[in-house]
């Protein structure tokens, strides 16, 4: 697995005019392929007169998954040029629609190449990326005279809590990097006096 990837911090869209065609494109995170088609369907909804709906997208920390649609522009001047600023920008589990509205005016496939990829970098750089990080989800099991204290430790040393369940000892739900692992497990046995036991679970990916 890869240790971290980057990908666009939010759903959003960016207009960008090119000889009087409108180039809009609508940028999503998709954790699967099926959210990425079903966004491109959204899109495709939302711009039924559009002249074209092109997209690209990436899913997969390591891009194992990679499409892209031209959607009637001419072959390989839209979806591959969107795919490659992707890649190019190294951003995953993320898709792009270009809406185009034509403006009466040809713009030859080097302008097209242009305006498709230029209108997704666009839109990255205005809606901004995010590194995630690997991480390893952990658990730990702790009385109850001694959670409310490590909890505020864990938040303190920058530990991420994901859940705290009270029962009939309290379990708080942790992510942890890798590397950490075993320092971890020392300032835990230091922290509780070696009462709390850790139990490590999957790998997940978290914002860095």
């Amino acid at each position: 697995m890869q240790e971290q990837y980057r990908t666009v911090a939010r759903e959003g869209v960016h207009e960008t005019e090119i000889n009087r065609s409108r180039f809009i494109c609508a940028l999503a995170p998709a954790a699967t392929e099926q959210e990425a088609q079903a966004f491109v369907a959204r899109i495709r909804k939302e711009h039924p007169t559009a002249t074209h709906n092109c997209f690209a997208y990436v899913v997969g920390a390591d891009a194992a998954v990679q499409k892209a649609s031209d959607d009637g522009e001419p072959g390989g001047t839209a979806g591959v040029p969107m795919l490659q600023m992707l890649m190019r920008r190294e951003v995953r589990y993320v898709v792009a629609v270009v809406t185009r509205y034509y403006g009466g005016v040809k713009l030859g496939a080097g302008g097209l190449i242009r305006a498709y990829g230029g209108a997704v970098g666009e839109a990255l750089d205005t809606l901004g990326t995010i590194t995630r990080q690997r991480f390893r989800l952990a658990t730990v099991t702790v009385d109850h005279q001694r959670a409310g204290k490590l909890e505020n430790d864990l938040r303190a040393t920058g530990r991420t809590v994901r859940e705290v369940r009270y029962e009939s000892a309290v379990t708080i739900e942790i992510g942890l990097p890798d590397a950490d692992v075993d320092a971890f497990r020392g300032w835990l046995a230091d922290a509780t006096a070696g009462t709390a036991v850790l139990e490590l679970g999957g790998e997940a990916y978290g914002d860095a």
